[in-house]
């Protein structure tokens, strides 16, 4: 059973309305560049993760899970979107989904111009959403103007930064994942009018969730084949960017010569030696350690909600996050 099913969220009416944000934009024709590759981006997979989220974090205020509720978590996917077509020319990564990335079939100029109209035009959808007392939807904009960009910018400026601190790698992740899947869950739930404390707690849960989430995303580039994901396994290194598995191995001095020997220019061979050393290091044992830390806190927060009767959704995310790299 797929998770919007365990969730008993009706996926079709979701993705119809994310594809209505571009297809109802007057200033946007059907036949345009625009259109044609946000549906196409849009239409190209993916689990709806943070739409799903929304919708849980509903469950948990006073009123009904409506129309509003649809709008926002369309919102956030069109948010997600738009940072994933960033993130792939900042990685300069030619495949997404096991297809080709936006920029390679458009060019750079042109996506980079795709993925501003993007969140630009989701800002303007939210602000015709709220109302002065809605402050919710504007940490949501905020979320998609600040925090996601500066997720993205400090993702660039360590490009090959073997001093990449433990710290600064966490502080990245959070921008540049955590943040939207914990403001999606807050959001959901003061949108039901849920109590502010409760909201904050369920957006401290989304951050745990999604501190795991991405760093499980880090530790498949070493443990999954290319078909599964869609790109190279190493790519991460091999684009520069320095995970939580790299950080760790460097501990090891007589490690950390061979990675950071890695840059640009590096081998096939030499890039190959660096991931099987990193491989054979324990550092992913470490690396899925600190993930199901994570995993532990945010059930914890579980434990504590087990009187709302949503509380089974959010253990339906934790489990479906726990054995995401299974």
């Amino acid at each position: 059973m797929q998770l919007h099913e365990t969730l008993n969220i009706n996926l079709r009416r979701i993705n119809k309305t994310i594809e209505d944000i571009v297809r109802l934009d007057r200033d946007v024709p059907s036949s345009s560049v625009i259109s044609k590759s946000i549906l196409a981006l849009i239409r190209s997979g993916g689990k709806r993760l943070r739409p799903l989220m929304v919708i849980v974090g509903s469950r948990f205020g006073t009123l009904p899970t409506g129309k509003l509720q649809l709008q926002l978590a369309a919102a956030v996917e069109f948010i997600h979107a738009s940072s994933l077509i960033h993130d792939d020319i900042i990685d300069r990564s030619d495949m997404r989904r096991g297809q080709s990335a936006m920029h390679t079939i458009t060019g750079v100029s042109e996506a980079v111009h795709i993925g501003s109209y993007m969140s630009a035009r989701v800002i303007e959808l939210l602000s015709g959403y709220s109302s002065n007392k809605d402050r919710y939807i504007h940490d949501l904009s905020a979320v998609a103007t600040a925090q996601l960009c500066l997720g993205e910018y400090e993702q660039l400026e360590h490009r090959y930064d073997y001093d990449l601190t433990l710290e600064q790698y966490l502080e990245k992740s959070r921008n540049k994942t955590a943040q939207l899947m914990a403001t999606c869950l807050r959001v959901g739930a003061l949108s039901t009018e849920a109590d502010p404390e409760l909201a904050d707690l369920l957006y401290t849960f989304g951050e745990h969730i999604g501190m795991s989430f991405q760093i499980q995303d880090d530790l498949l580039d070493f443990t999954q084949t290319p078909d599964i994901l869609g790109k190279p396994s190493g790519s991460d290194l091999i684009q520069g960017q320095v995970t939580l598995p790299v950080i760790y191995a460097l501990q090891r001095p007589e490690l950390a010569a061979t990675i950071r020997a890695i840059h640009s220019g590096s081998t096939p061979r030499e890039i190959n030696e660096a991931i099987n050393i990193i491989r054979s290091s324990g550092a992913l044992q470490q690396t899925e350690q600190l993930s199901h830390d994570y995993l532990n806190k945010a059930q914890d927060i579980i434990d504590q909600l087990s009187s709302f009767p949503a509380y089974q959704d959010l253990q339906s995310l934790l489990d479906y996050f726990a054995g995401r790299d299974h």
